[in-house]
């Protein structure tokens, strides 16, 4: 759908599942009579991120009986950014929306987002007006946003949400993207700066609990700062800066004091402290730079960022159905 453009678009509705068996029928239902309202064609991709609960069994019943459902099983568990690229490259028509398996985002405010993009935006995220977390998850949501900020900016790291919208052609910006460290909000500035928002409904989970634990976010939250940022390291050569001009006051406080008072710093502690300092320092530093070594390793070994098992054949709906 372009800018502007009264015509309805076609939509591609992309679902990463983990221990969903209970919501995806009735996310179905509820998708449905929404995305017939405001498409000319539109598909759901459930791509299954190594569910070990009966996920796959219903997602094909789901498409066994619905010819707009698709469904895309991965190998293993690879994560929830690795699961919504994989459904992204599926993907078929003009705008691709991504959201939840847990029914928190719900499907009738999907028109806000659509709405929003016709004002000429290529990107929308869905933001909550309020979150049904714990403080935990919370303030890992937090922490995570704060590590998005050096690679997407401040104010549009401020709204990221797993709930989007965006124009399918942005993904030939990241079309070459084969890592296994996967953030989606990053990907997307590779091919635009149009980012908008909107305020939605959150619903509170009513099956089942979170995947995602605050330790969790967090190891996101670090692989977005060493996978798509050089702030890491731009920290640590502040920190050497900081320690060298550190150093060099103590180095002026050692030979002040032998030369006005003629004696010198006492030995073994002061020494020590030193030590132990810089020796921080030092390990602190490296190990940033381990991090980014360790992620070139990984690129060097071509692993990919998933692998597929299956996918349900894709066949292209008959606008007639929609009447």
């Amino acid at each position: 759908m372009k800018p502007g453009s009264t015509a309805l678009p076609s939509i591609s509705v992309v679902v990463p599942v983990y221990r969903s068996e209970g919501t995806l029928p009735a996310l179905v239902d509820r998708l449905q009579p929404v995305l017939a309202a405001l498409a000319s064609e539109y598909e759901v991709i459930f791509v299954d991120d190594g569910s070990p609960d009966r996920s796959w069994e219903i997602i094909g019943q789901l498409t066994a009986n619905n010819g707009r459902v698709r469904g895309t099983r991965l190998m293993r568990n690879y994560g929830q950014h690795n699961a919504l690229l994989a459904g992204i490259r599926e993907a078929r028509f003009d705008t691709i929306v991504t959201m939840d398996d847990d029914l928190q985002h719900p499907p009738e405010e999907l028109p806000k987002l659509l709405a929003r993009m016709a004002e000429g935006f290529d990107v929308v995220y869905a933001v909550p007006e309020q979150e049904q977390h714990g403080l935990l998850r919370d303030l890992a949501s937090v922490i995570t946003k704060l590590a998005l900020q050096s690679a997407m900016g401040a104010e549009t790291a401020r709204v990221v949400n797993a709930w989007r919208a965006f124009r399918t052609h942005l993904r030939d910006a990241f079309a070459s993207y084969h890592s296994p460290f996967v953030s989606i909000d990053v990907l997307l500035t590779w091919g635009t700066t149009k980012f908008g928002s909107v305020r939605v409904r959150h619903d509170p989970r009513t099956i089942g609990k979170s995947n995602y634990t605050f330790g969790k976010l967090v190891r996101h939250a670090l692989n977005m700062m060493t996978g798509f940022s050089v702030l890491p390291l731009q920290l640590a050569s502040v920190i050497g800066f900081g320690f060298t001009l550190f150093g060099i006051g103590v180095l002026l406080y050692v030979l002040g004091r032998y030369f006005v008072s003629g004696t010198s710093v006492a030995g073994f502690p002061f020494l020590a402290s030193i030590i132990a300092i810089f020796s921080g320092a030092q390990l602190f530093a490296l190990g940033i730079i381990g991090e980014y070594l360790a992620r070139m390793h990984f690129r060097m070994m071509d692993k990919p960022p998933y692998a597929i098992m299956t996918s349900t054949k894709a066949e292209r709906a008959d606008p007639k159905v929609l009447g």
